[in-house]
């Protein structure tokens, strides 16, 4: 497939669940679907396009949380980035690791250090912070407060 086939193929087969497509480089794609829709939008695109998942990212964006799935469909060099925005209220995302594995740390990571829920995912433990890290504080959230007075945090977490 072209790059424009798969776009085309993208906007007919999911034009109910896309919300916004930012198509402004030839070689990177921003998709902005619903949230209920992320696990068929990304296993079609995993599955049927045979993109390759390379990581996903989690970002405080003030008003919501925004996480971005970066997908490459290698055979046309196009990268496929799927956001999702979830209200603060209620951070909370179906997980991807049923789809397949590579989700697994990533899921973890963004867990722990945004606080948002991966429903379906079997083992949401600690990868990144200490064990004696308070449950509930969460370190790249906007409102985070340092809760030990007594380190010194000047080379990031």
């Amino acid at each position: 497939m072209t790059r424009e086939e798969v776009l085309g193929d993208l906007r007919k087969k999911f034009k109910d669940d896309i919300v916004e497509i930012l198509d402004e480089r030839s070689k990177k794609v921003y998709i902005e679907i619903k949230q209920e829709s992320l696990v068929k939008v990304a296993s079609y695109i995993f599955k049927d396009l045979k993109a390759r998942f390379n990581t996903a990212s989690g970002v405080d964006m003030r008003n919501h949380m925004e996480i971005l799935y970066h997908f490459l469909i290698e055979d046309i060099n196009l990268l496929i980035s799927l956001r999702v925005k979830l209200q603060k209220s209620k951070l909370e995302i179906d997980s991807l690791l049923p789809i397949f594995e590579g989700a697994n740390w990533i899921e973890r990571e963004m867990h722990e250090i945004l606080g948002i829920n991966f429903k379906g995912h079997p083992d949401l433990k600690r990868l990144l912070l200490p064990d004696d890290w308070p449950d509930g504080v969460y370190p790249l959230r906007r409102d985070y407060k340092e809760w030990d007075k007594n380190v010194i945090r000047d080379r990031g977490v």
